[in-house]
């Protein structure tokens, strides 16, 4: 997914072009959206982020659920599947940095 990411990426400019990152942190659940019964999520809803950094997007997003109360399930799925070489994977290959600043804006 990292390569295909990329190249995606490439063909539009790369980061830094125009293209903005979104990720809707709602219905968080363990299984992947891709399931047609996932399970129920166990998480509050965090949010929606946005960056023209995507990586740095994917970075944030997993310190938040690293720090939130009702993590503990989504973190033992990611880590057993060993998600963080994704991000180390997609950094090495140029798509962006897991660097980021936070910056919340109230509705």
């Amino acid at each position: 997914m990292a390569e295909a990411a990329k190249a995606v990426s490439d063909h539009f400019g790369g980061v830094g072009s125009s293209m903005c990152y979104m990720n809707a942190m709602n219905r968080l659940s363990v299984d992947c959206d891709c399931d047609s019964h996932p399970a129920e999520p166990e998480m509050v809803d965090i949010g929606i982020l946005a960056s023209l950094d995507p990586v740095a997007l994917d970075r944030a997003c997993v310190d938040l659920v690293y720090a939130a109360p009702d993590g503990a399930a989504l973190i033992e799925r990611t880590e057993s599947r060993n998600g963080a070489h994704a991000l180390d994977h997609v950094e090495a290959i140029g798509l962006g940095s897991q660097s980021y600043e936070l910056v919340e804006v109230e509705a």
